[in-house]
């Protein structure tokens, strides 16, 4: 999986986007990217990946899938390098982790930044600090 993920990841960023996420269900046969830039993705990038993968994945015989599908991240966008928790200070994400932290596992804030492998959080006027190698799933929080 980290191979595909790693040729994925690469052969997406030549064409100028970010691999943010790789899904693979029904055994490895649907293989799910989200993909993004810095002014958000639309249909024709998602079409524009989507051919040049299926082209890239067609000369890679070892990897067996049926359905490609190729999709923007949308507004409540996963975050899990730590690009992506700078990318996104300010911004109000859920956090949700392996341990306990402070008698929780769920955090709901604002990304106020790392510090030395930690996440700094805001919720309710305070900052958490949270491990980075402890957080289970992060993702964007809209309001709607």
């Amino acid at each position: 999986m980290q191979d595909l993920y790693t040729l994925l990841e690469r052969s997406v960023a030549q064409l100028g986007y970010e691999l943010v996420d790789l899904e693979m269900s029904n055994r490895g046969k649907l293989l799910r990217l989200f993909i993004d830039k810095p002014d958000g993705v639309n249909i024709d990038d998602c079409v524009l990946v989507s051919n040049q993968l299926s082209n890239l994945l067609a000369v890679e015989h070892d990897i067996d899938y049926d359905r490609l599908e190729v999709s923007s991240p949308g507004i409540d966008r996963v975050l899990k390098k730590e690009s992506d928790f700078l990318r996104f200070v300010g911004e109000k994400a859920q956090v949700k982790l392996r341990v306990l932290v402070e008698n929780r596992k769920n955090f709901l804030g604002i990304l106020r930044g790392l510090e030395q492998g930690e996440l700094l959080i805001e919720c309710d006027g305070v900052v958490h600090k949270v491990a980075l190698t402890n957080i289970d799933k992060a993702r964007l929080h809209p309001d709607l």
